[in-house]
């Protein structure tokens, strides 16, 4: 397949296959630029720039690297794939991107870009124009992701409301089982269970978190590894069975190791509120849950909804191993 991605009939085939990848990456990084600036508030995080972009990008490195249509299919199915690995090196070189928004783009760039790619197969016929005619046209295509950003703008944006929950069986009595839903302390480094989020695509794992104060209004200070601290003010306070909190990220710290478009008090995603309960099973044992609150604000919620379930389900999951193999260690 890859011999095939190569293989052409016409002069200096990889030359010609090679400035087109650099036209389009100059010109995806001048797009972002422009885009940030003229559109600070959502102008990236649209469906022109994640999805019609890539798409345009690939229909002309695919026209560009086969000006004569002689190439087989698995040349422009192959064309996304080196695009993916381009946009990956210059997302963390260039933008400065971190891990969790290349792993969120990644698979709209391969799959758009092949739905571009192999349109522009469909569509190709052996043509004996001119080759200003032709280069003309296929640089025409990279224009259709700002027309579309243009169009796009004049829709409103849906703001959606999500929970995320997880829940983990704790053999222990409620009275081991509270005091670590209302801080865990000092969480040990080995403590936890391993998962994609944390352990492959890299965010923090929680550190510590303690209460200050009792009942409604009191304060958690919350802290996870690499210096992400913030604080979770206590909106609901039943000892052995509900604790309840609203996020305030106003003092926060720490969130510039991760993506500025996924902050969690941004304009795409807004982590509201939180809490734990706990409920009893009649055999000693006690189901406890953990769900998070947060509100969505983008023209593609539904795909950034499997991502949170995701990242955030996978947090859940961490934090609730933790609180069951302290809760388990304490004597009755």
């Amino acid at each position: 397949m890859i011999g095939a991605f190569w293989q052409d009939r016409s002069n200096r085939p990889v030359l010609r296959f090679m400035s087109a990848c650099l036209i389009a990456a100059v010109w995806a990084v001048a797009c972002f630029f422009f885009v940030e600036w003229a559109r600070p508030d959502n102008g990236v995080v649209t469906v022109s720039f994640t999805m019609i972009q890539p798409a345009a990008i690939c229909a002309f490195i695919a026209y560009i690297g086969d000006p004569m249509a002689v190439r087989s299919r698995r040349y422009y199915a192959m064309v996304p794939i080196v695009s993916a690995v381009g946009m990956v090196l210059v997302s963390i070189f260039v933008l400065q991107e971190g891990a969790v928004c290349i792993a969120m783009l990644a698979p709209l760039w391969i799959l758009s870009g092949l739905a571009g790619a192999l349109f522009t197969w469909m569509l190709r016929t052996r043509d004996d124009g001119e080759p200003v005619a032709e280069t003309f046209r296929a640089h025409g295509l990279l224009v259709i992701p700002l027309v579309a950003l243009f169009l796009e703008s004049m829709i409103p944006v849906p703001v959606d409301h999500r929970t995320v929950s997880r829940d983990i069986v704790i053999d222990a009595p409620a009275e081991a089982i509270w005091p670590m839903m209302e801080g865990i302390g000092t969480v040990r480094r080995d403590a936890g269970i391993w998962n994609i989020s944390q352990n492959v695509i890299g965010l923090p794992r929680p550190a510590y978190a303690h209460l200050h104060g009792e009942g409604v209004g009191a304060r958690r200070e919350a802290a996870w590894d690499r210096g992400v601290v913030f604080d979770e003010v206590i909106t609901r306070w039943e000892p052995g069975r509900h604790l309840g909190w609203d996020f305030d990220f106003r003092q926060s710290a720490g969130w510039e190791i991760t993506d500025p478009h996924l902050r969690p008090d941004g304009p795409y995603m807004r982590i509201l509120s939180g809490g734990y309960e706990l409920q009893p099973l009649g055999d000693g044992r006690h189901r406890l849950r953990l769900y998070t609150d947060y509100e969505a604000q983008t023209h593609f919620n539904g795909y950034a909804a499997l991502w949170g379930e995701l990242f955030l389900g996978d947090i859940h999951d961490n934090v609730l191993a933790v609180i069951k193999q302290e809760a388990e260690r304490r004597p009755r």
